[in-house]
């Protein structure tokens, strides 16, 4: 019985582990989301092994009355589900700055943040890559420009793979 389990085991741990995985070595494009009106933020990814990248997002906003940059860095894990698509999940932080002018009210300050992140993405055969992901944020040093310290994520994203 024990042989069998062994066996089994074995044979599951193949399966997962033959599965190819396609990731580009370099991916540029949006990932469009709303959180705190970072609606759009320009991002990059990089290819470091088989299945591991670093992704880059730099975003902004600027409003009547926040303006804003931030700048997110993330190692992330990709498996291959089925074909073209891919679950990928990760761990990174970052930080940015903020200025808010609303009522003759004139604050500005800067924050850092820890982040994780867990997504699917597809693949096309042409040089395109769809994803969906979640990025729970939790912040540090906001100040007044955020109510609490999390922020929750969502975004799709359109990149350009080479």
């Amino acid at each position: 019985m024990n042989k069998k389990i062994l066996v089994a085991t074995m044979l599951i741990g193949l399966a997962f582990s033959s599965q190819a995985q396609n990731i580009s070595k370099n991916a540029l494009g949006l990932r469009l989301g709303d959180n705190d009106g970072f609606g759009g933020e320009v991002s990059y990814q990089r290819k470091l092994a088989t299945n591991n990248r670093l992704e880059l997002d730099l975003g902004w906003r600027n409003s009547n009355d926040v303006d804003a940059i931030k700048l997110a860095a993330l190692y992330q894990w990709i498996w291959n589900i089925d074909g073209g698509f891919n679950w990928y999940a990760g761990v990174g932080g970052g930080a940015g700055t903020w200025r808010h002018d609303k009522f003759e009210i004139n604050d500005n300050g800067a924050f850092a943040f820890v982040a994780g992140d867990i997504g699917i993405e597809y693949d096309f055969d042409f040089p395109l890559q769809l994803s969906l992901d979640f990025r729970p944020e939790i912040y540090f040093n906001s100040d007044t420009f955020r109510e609490n310290n999390f922020g929750p994520d969502i975004a799709l994203g359109v990149r350009y793979r080479f």
